[in-house]
């Protein structure tokens, strides 16, 4: 079956996770916008995969700053001529290393490190495209969670944890409010990913049941079907990606 071309916006997707979802999708034939918050990082990406015959363009701006984010995908869509599919993948604390405190512990000032990529990052991206995937009466609008956004971890991460729980619950209402125009809403909740340091691993697979750590490739592959035509029925859904472990 020939895959119609569509255009996708990732956020986050100049390394790892994104980038792999970002190569996949231009490896089916889609044109692929790749944002990053450094200028050289998205660069490189972009290079590299219309080097290996893909479409691509870089896209650097911060998705947690409202108006530059409008205005860098409202440039974007004036080039591209529309955003059919887009892809939040940027997380963790942004361009700032992830630290994991207790609430009790972080700095009230560090909040916004993890809210403001995660949820209002989600919220701006999704902003700037939603009107015109309603007005073309086709999109998708897929959002990448995190298991720390479904249930209570004891591992020091409840702001990052929120934020993606609320992200992940806007795509729920996001679903039922476009669902009618053609568009899709969906969320995948990722569980421990192969960046996990070496020394950690070990203990942590013995809880996984398929016995590894996740892959950029298993999210690929997650992304593509809800990309794909055939996946139209589908919205509203957090479709987990954790290797079989149960959430409690």
């Amino acid at each position: 079956m020939t895959v119609k071309k569509r255009t996708v916006l990732i956020t986050g997707a100049g390394r790892g996770v994104g980038l792999t979802v970002a190569t996949k999708l231009a490896e089916a034939g889609h044109q692929v916008l790749i944002n990053d918050i450094n200028p050289q990082t998205a660069a490189a990406a972009a290079s590299a995969i219309v080097a290996a015959g893909g479409d691509a363009l870089a896209a650097a701006f911060d998705v947690s700053q409202t108006e530059a984010a409008l205005t860098a995908i409202e440039g974007l869509q004036a080039q591209v001529g529309g955003i059919d599919i887009l892809i939040n993948n940027a997380g963790n604390a942004g361009s700032i290393d992830m630290q994991q405190l207790s609430f009790r512990d972080m700095p009230i000032d560090q909040w916004n490190q993890f809210l403001g990529v995660n949820l209002y990052g989600v919220l701006n991206c999704t902003k700037a495209v939603i009107d015109g995937m309603c007005d073309r009466g086709w999109g998708r609008v897929i959002t990448i969670s995190s298991e720390a956004g479904r249930q209570g971890l004891d591992i020091n991460v409840s702001l990052y944890g929120t934020a993606k729980a609320g992200a992940a619950h806007f795509m729920r209402h996001l679903a039922r409010e476009v669902g009618a125009n053609g568009v899709t809403a969906n969320s995948i909740a990722l569980g421990l990913m192969d960046n996990v340091p070496e020394e950690f691993a070990a203990p942590l697979i013995r809880g996984i049941p398929v016995g590894r750590l996740g892959s950029g490739a298993d999210v690929a592959h997650a992304v593509q079907y809800l990309v794909d035509e055939q996946a139209s029925w589908v919205t509203g859904q957090t479709l987990v990606v954790n290797g079989g472990v149960l959430a409690v």
